[in-house]
């Protein structure tokens, strides 16, 4: 058997995290056992779903680099094969019409919770007979004794009497077909063996094993991977911070650390916290997830993300953070090169976000000092050093680090100075505060006439202050 797992999203949003996570585990099944990773767009809620949610999903997908074998297939291109399916059930008598008026639904749900009984459609057009000319929807013929079994891939066996259950609607009063149905003939037609996806849908799995089991199609395994908490125990929601994917990319964060938290997420391997993407295939198995649900920290996101960071190469530090200078009004392409701030930068950042802003410096002067730093570092006594340094670097014609760092030291030695009493006043007047790289890093990435320009500047604000 050629395994084949499908993620199915609604383009009624954004991708958010628990999507991405079923996504990602739909992958690593397939990919672990040398099968096919299907993408399904379930676009059947005209009313909601749009082209940008579509996009949003498409987009999220190929940022995180989860590759799909086959699709992206279109519910709403598939309309005239479900109603063949609808059609073939009324003809074998598995699905009936019914006229039933939302008055008398209504009547029936109120009656229901008053009674403190679970909502259920009495199958009152059961065995009537409702004209295919008058308004109706077609109700699927839910068998009224025995249990649906599901041994699950991650809960173990549930048992659910069909007691429980109704006559579910497959097909709309406006002829649409239902999201139980569809999802059915789908993955038959699309000979889907694993279906794997969020506990929220396991009160739909009875009714689509019924209806697998009415045409006689082979059912495929289920696996209900628990929900994402937030912190506070609550279902993630915005109120707990960012939970779109692609929001996670517009804050910094890298694409394989997002997928390595999301793995971490329910599944566990010993001890281990840190996995390529090449581990998770060797290493996932839908049978390790927990049956209990997960809390999502930012916390320990930033902690994984930090790592990645610190392990990237440069040059694809340097591709992802390009974007995030926009935020600050900068165009990185004038000025320092990317890759080089990226290697002084990558140990100091939690977030490209925060490196991008960390690095401003180098590419726009700033308007004011920072006030503790000025405080400290730049004194009447900072004067003559920050002259003399100024001197020797504004006749400096090799200006790479080496040399830079010569400068510093030479002049420390020469006015019997320690190297902290030239370099950190020469990184305020730099770079505004008393952090970043080792000062000729530093220096090299602002560019010579920047720092001669900045040097000035901070002379300027010492003599004022000293006459103030």
């Amino acid at each position: 058997m050629t395994v084949r797992t499908r993620f199915a999203p609604s383009p009624t949003g954004y991708l958010h995290v628990g999507g991405a996570r079923t996504a990602l585990f739909n992958y690593l099944y397939a990919r672990k056992h040398g099968g096919q990773f299907v993408l399904r767009i379930e676009d059947t809620d005209l009313e909601r779903s749009t082209p940008e949610s579509v996009n949003a999903i498409l987009e999220g997908m190929t940022w995180l680099a989860l590759d799909y074998d086959e699709g992206p297939f279109y519910q709403t291109h598939r309309f005239d094969r479900y109603n063949a399916v609808i059609d073939e059930m009324m003809a074998k008598g598995l699905a009936y019409r019914c006229n039933c008026s939302r008055e008398r639904l209504d009547k029936l749900r109120e009656d229901a919770m008053a009674a403190k009984e679970k909502p259920r459609y009495d199958g009152h057009c059961r065995h009537q007979h409702v004209s295919a000319d008058e308004p109706h929807v077609i109700r699927f013929k839910t068998p009224m004794e025995g249990s649906v079994v599901i041994d699950d891939l991650v809960r173990g066996r549930v048992v659910i009497p069909n007691s429980e259950l109704d006559d579910l609607i497959i097909r709309r009063t406006d002829g649409s077909p239902t999201y139980n149905l569809t999802v059915v003939v789908d993955d038959h037609d699309m000979a889907i063996t694993h279906v794997i996806r969020g506990d929220d849908h396991l009160n739909n799995t009875p009714r689509q094993i019924h209806m697998y089991q009415a045409m006689g199609w082979e059912l495929p395994a289920f696996g209900h991977v628990p929900m994402i908490l937030g912190d506070d125990g609550s279902r993630l929601s915005k109120r707990h911070g960012a939970v779109s994917v692609m929001q996670y990319r517009d804050d910094g964060y890298l694409p394989e650390a997002l997928l390595n938290y999301l793995v971490r997420l329910g599944w566990s391997h010993g001890d281990q916290e840190v996995f390529s993407i090449d581990e998770m295939v060797a290493l996932f198995d839908i049978a390790d997830v927990n049956k209990s649900a997960s809390s999502f920290s930012t916390e320990k996101l930033q902690w994984l993300n930090q790592h990645y960071i610190k392990a990237s190469e440069p040059t694809h530090l340097a591709r992802l953070l390009s974007p995030q200078f926009a935020k600050f009004d900068i165009d990185p392409s004038d000025g320092a090169d990317l890759i080089q701030v990226a290697i002084a930068q990558q140990e100091r950042a939690k977030t490209l976000e925060e490196m991008a802003e960390i690095s401003a410096f180098i590419y726009h002067d700033f308007d004011d000092f920072e006030e503790a730093a000025a405080k400290k570092h730049l004194r009447p006594v900072a004067a003559e050093p920050l002259r003399a340094v100024r001197d020797r670097l504004a006749s400096l014609d090799d200006w790479s680090p080496e040399p830079l760092h010569a400068v510093v030291q030479t002049l420390a030695n020469e006015m019997q100075l320690n190297m902290g009493k030239i370099a950190q006043p020469l990184r305020v007047a730099v770079v505004g505060r008393a952090a970043s790289p080792g000062i000729d890093v530093t220096l090299y990435l602002v560019g010579k006439p920047a720092a001669l320009r900045r040097i000035d500047k901070a002379l300027a604000f010492i003599e004022a202050r000293a006459q103030n």
